[in-house]
């Protein structure tokens, strides 16, 4: 577990939410906040986050969504903690439980109304490797993608909807992995500023959907043609999205 000391006091929504979180091991920045935006969760759902980490996109997405039953799978035992006790902290009712998404523990083998995840970023062999343990197991590919997919769609209810954020990269992976059992998908790409190639995408799908393949405008992220100063530059959705816990402007599915 981690010491007192390794653990930083992190705000997220405007400081609505405090997340501790290891100094030099995985931090959570925009990703989770995001993914959490665009899942159409209604109140009393039930939602299973793979691979929670320190539980930033399950808390930000009760904060934005009350009343709904949350669950969460780590396989990092000290992350699955740092997530249990960040849960309590912000008065958030979020099961943690440790375990491999390959071997789904039993306590989890039941339906979903949502599974929300954001997968390792780099594939096995690719990239630098992190120095610090944890931060190279949550950025790198252990599991395949493709089996984080197959996983999700297992725990999911009939219509229940998958909600990915990924690297723009992974996306044929992730698309050849969603077979006839899931349909009506939907593709938003995130865009750092204009003029720029997208390197995070958002992908939803739904269980037993027939709706044809949806391939969303950009969504822009940062004003002006690159950063200038120390303030910040996101657009104002962004900023209501990050700031203020809000929605994006549309639903994807």
């Amino acid at each position: 577990m981690f010491a007192p000391d390794e653990l930083t006091d992190d705000g997220f929504l405007g400081g609505r939410l405090r997340v501790l979180q290891p100094g030099r091991g995985y931090r959570a920045a925009t990703d989770p906040v995001f993914l959490a935006a665009a899942v159409p969760a209604r109140p009393g759902q039930s939602v299973l986050e793979l691979g929670c980490g320190a539980g930033v996109a399950s808390l930000c997405l009760a904060a934005r969504v009350p009343g709904l039953r949350l669950a969460g799978l780590e396989v990092q035992p000290a992350y699955a903690e740092l997530a249990r006790v960040n849960a309590a902290r912000n008065g958030v009712s979020l099961e943690v439980v440790e375990g491999d998404l390959a071997a789904m523990p039993p306590v989890l083998r039941r339906s979903f109304d949502h599974v929300i995840a954001n997968p390792p970023y780099y594939p096995a062999g690719g990239g630098t490797g992190a120095t610090d343990p944890g931060r190279e197991r949550a950025m790198r590919e252990d599991t395949p993608l493709g089996l984080w997919i197959e996983a999700a769609v297992r725990r999911l209810a009939p219509r229940g909807i998958l909600s990915l954020i990924f690297g723009a990269d992974r996306l044929p992976d992730a698309l050849s992995a969603l077979d006839a059992r899931m349909g009506s998908i939907a593709v938003l790409p995130l865009q750092a500023r204009e003029g720029r190639a997208a390197k995070r995408v958002i992908l939803q799908s739904r269980k037993g959907g027939r709706a044809p393949f949806r391939l969303l405008p950009p969504f822009l992220l940062h004003e002006g043609a690159c950063h200038e100063g120390d303030g910040e530059s996101f657009t104002p959705p962004a900023a209501h999205i990050l700031r203020n816990g809000g929605d994006f402007p549309f639903r994807l599915i």
